[in-house]
């Protein structure tokens, strides 16, 4: 087992360089890079992100700005060394988590992550908690009933769910309960009122609950028909084995045969994925909840940081989030060994 943890963690090495050296090329690649924006800014051209690179041949020759003072602007993002210098520069920092500053809001990108952390923990966890709250109840639920009326409507209702894209649901959840058309029932905006720091600790958590009912259920509603028929059809396949058929035999309630013995073995698919989503869950974001619902996440910082073109921000949290969803896939391996002692890596160290 040590072998195998140690010999994943070294595999982990080439993994992240190999996805930090990929992106760095590519932005190397990209026209309309921060100097350029800045350039065209200094020029008085209004442009932003894409607009950028079409405006980037004014630059080359009749751009007004002269050559020493567009070294000096290189030199002040860094590109005024080798790229290959400034990829060891830029791993070297990173191997102690010294993300640089933002090019676009002149502030440290580990705090600029930080302050945007609670809106992506607050979707992310919630969703967490509902789908698997309600997906394993309901998919066991699904499988003992299997083809019964419950199954069959409630097979519609998620799998009509899933077929909405979450940004549709959003909207439409907007309009029906947020005061667009019909009723204003629940806040649009943040996820605390503006008099929050007024309120009791009572009001302050019933606030906080009542500003996320909109974006979680945006959120979660197309995640319940993946992780409920994963449930069902991982119970239904240990139902139907021989030793189901055993224990019955044996005079066992159906309760005692589907809690005692399918329940450890059906489970074993579904949460051996629990510490890689649970781990996710921090710090994932998404970019059209995130703008429908006016929150300022991790999804809305990763879009604005590419349009941008801000690389220490896109970079940085690219290596960070990496290294998690590394760190998360190698956990999710374990818990295998966890949950079903049968599952050994002692052939795999050999």
């Amino acid at each position: 087992m040590l072998y195998y943890i140690c010999k994943r963690l070294l595999l982990m090495i080439p993994t992240l360089i190999g996805v930090m050296l990929i992106t760095f090329v590519v932005t190397q690649f990209v026209p309309g890079g921060p100097v350029e924006k800045l350039i065209a800014q200094m020029e008085g051209y209004n442009v932003t992100g894409g607009e950028v690179a079409a405006a980037s041949s004014l630059y080359r020759g009749d751009a007004g700005i002269n050559a020493e003072r567009i070294e000096s602007l290189k030199k002040l993002y860094g590109f005024d060394k080798p790229p290959v210098e400034r990829f060891l520069i830029m791993m070297r920092n990173y191997l102690v988590f010294d993300f640089g500053e933002s090019y676009y809001y002149k502030r440290g990108v580990a705090e600029l992550v930080i302050s945007r952390l609670p809106v992506s923990m607050s979707l992310g966890l919630w969703s967490f908690f509902i789908v698997y709250g309600v997906c394993i109840p309901l998919g066991i639920k699904k499988a003992v009933n299997d083809g019964s009326r419950f199954d069959v409507i409630t097979s519609s209702a998620i799998l009509v769910g899933y077929a909405i894209p979450g940004f549709v649901l959003g909207i439409a959840l907007i309009v029906l309960f947020g005061g667009g058309s019909f009723w204003n029932i629940f806040p649009l905006r943040g996820l605390v009122s503006d008099d929050w720091s007024s309120m009791s600790i009572g009001m302050k958590i019933l606030d906080y609950l009542w500003h996320m009912v909109l974006p979680i259920t945006a959120g979660a509603v197309g995640s319940l028909a993946v992780m409920t028929m994963l449930t069902k059809n991982s119970f239904l396949e240990e139902i139907r084995k021989q030793y189901v058929l055993t224990a019955r035999a044996k005079g066992l309630s159906e309760n005692q045969v589907l809690y005692k013995h399918v329940f450890r073995n059906a489970i074993i698919p579904i949460i051996t994925g629990f510490p890689g989503y649970f781990i996710a869950s921090f710090f994932t974001g998404s970019l059209l909840i995130e703008t429908i619902f006016s929150l300022d996440g991790m999804g809305l910082l990763a879009y604005q940081s590419v349009l941008n073109r801000d690389y220490p921000v896109v970079l940085g949290t690219l290596y960070f989030f990496t290294l998690i969803g590394l760190v998360s896939r190698l956990l999710s391996d374990l818990s295998y060994v966890v949950v079903d002692p049968r599952i050994s890596f002692e052939d795999i160290d050999d």
